[in-house]
């Protein structure tokens, strides 16, 4: 492809001429990245030692004395006796990562526009707090591999660079959208809690459900606590890391919580991306719907820094207070304001009336609201994005509902599922052919 290119552009703009060869080579000199000139000196180099009066009495001779004293100065190559260097090793892959890393580095500088940030080129390590922040530029890290990179403005203050887990679409990383990044490289409840439940290595679903029903919590169904786990052995067995022996019945290896975090680190190369937010914070200040500012209002905004994108979420912050007060959602006693106790709840509410609406009116069906706690069942016939989120529309052939949408049911287009709904939390129920459902 290179070279068809490369033919292509002699074809449409000529030959290049020889000063403009010479102008490039001179301008590899002093480039941190591998170029002409460094396989140049490979190409002379023998056991390791290039030999000046080997090379041709050319100008090139001269921009490859300069070339080889540019590393000298990198630590990767060293004068020997005279006329002799040694060229270190690993030179090429340590050129090639640098001129990586300046790719990098232009790429981050055009999506930030000119805004003054700290650069950060490497993602959050283990340990390390997440990154969350608005997506401000994106691209194909790896054409080959369809890996993709995210580019944020940080409420941190800084600008960093995401490389996005395989498989990962960067259609559903909106420019502007708030996102959050962070290490996924320990190991997870879920699969420590199979291995604890496993009697001889064997875990069972009744065994399970009859627990979480002596234990269970307010707010979630034991039902749903099982179905998660079984969700995530299904993924598991795919994966070869356990076998299911029976319906309801699974065997599991006493270090599963080890191999599923390796599991975990290869599917998304240790890094987990979250979009909490399609809408840019100027959309979210008067938006309809429990937005990701209403959650920071809430959490108390924290972790929100003073500088950069941080600075400007403070300021979208108070604007969102004061259209909540609009609304009759908040109030002001001097410097202190008070929530209204259900706040996402009757912002969601009010987003999901509003697009029920618009629904009703284009395809004549009746709006059946979910209840909390209630069961919803229907054909899945597509995602409704709102301010409060993704929700799915189930037809039941009389009404429809809108759930809280998951990647679980991404596939299931136009086929029948059934949802518990608690709040914002929903358990899907995917039919299959036999058993417990998933």
């Amino acid at each position: 492809m290179r070279e068809r290119a490369a033919g292509l552009a002699t074809e449409w703009l000529g030959p290049r001429t020889e000063r403009e060869i010479q102008q490039g080579l001179q301008y590899e000199v002093t480039q941190e990245r591998w170029t002409n000139l460094d396989r140049a000196l490979q190409r002379e180099a023998q056991a390791g030692t290039i030999r000046l009066e080997r090379l041709s009495r050319d100008h090139r001779r001269t921009l490859l004395i300069g070339r080889l004293q540019q590393l000298e100065r990198m630590g990767l190559a060293n004068p020997q006796a005279t006329g002799e260097w040694t060229l270190r090793p690993d030179a090429e892959p340590v050129l090639r990562t640098l001129g990586e890393r300046g790719d990098i580095v232009r790429t981050m500088q055009r999506a930030m526009r000119g805004m003054s940030r700290e650069l950060v080129l490497s993602a959050p390590g283990g340990g390390a707090p997440p990154v969350i922040g608005r997506v401000a530029g994106k691209g194909l890290a790896d054409e080959w591999h369809d890996l993709g990179y995210l580019i944020m403005d940080g409420i941190d203050g800084k600008a960093h660079y995401i490389v996005l887990p395989v498989k990962a679409e960067l259609q559903h990383y909106p420019i502007d959208g708030v996102v959050e990044a962070r290490a996924s490289t320990g190991t997870r409840a879920v699969d420590r809690n199979i291995v604890a439940l496993a009697a001889n290595g064997t875990y069972r679903t009744d065994y399970h459900l009859a627990i979480a029903s002596a234990q269970a919590r307010s707010g979630r169904e034991p039902s749903e606590v099982v179905q998660a786990h079984i969700r995530r052995l299904e993924a598991l067995r795919r994966a070869g890391l356990v076998e299911r022996m029976a319906e309801g019945a699974w065997r599991v290896p006493a270090d599963l919580p080890d191999r599923g975090r390796e599991y975990d680190a290869k599917r998304l190369g240790g890094m987990s991306v979250t979009l909490h937010s399609h809408l840019s914070i100027v959309r979210q200040v008067r938006a309809i719907g429990a937005t990701w500012l209403d959650r920071q209002l809430i959490g108390g905004a924290m972790d929100v820094g003073d500088r950069g994108f941080g600075g400007e979420v403070r300021e979208a912050l108070q604007k969102r207070v004061d259209f909540l007060v609009e609304q009759g959602l908040a109030g002001r006693r001097g410097q202190r304001v008070t929530l209204a106790s259900n706040l996402l709840a009757t912002l969601r509410e009010r987003d999901i009336a509003v697009a029920a609406k618009e629904i009703a009116k284009g395809t004549g069906l009746v709006h059946c609201p979910a209840t909390d706690g209630g069961r919803v069942s229907g054909v899945y016939r597509r995602s409704v994005l709102l301010a409060s989120g993704r929700f799915a529309m189930l037809d039941d052939g009389i009404g429809f509902s809108l759930v809280p949408w998951k990647p679980l049911i991404r596939q299931r287009i136009g086929r029948s599922v059934s949802a518990v709904v608690r709040g914002n939390h929903v358990s899907w129920e995917l039919a299959r052919s036999r058993g417990i459902t998933r």
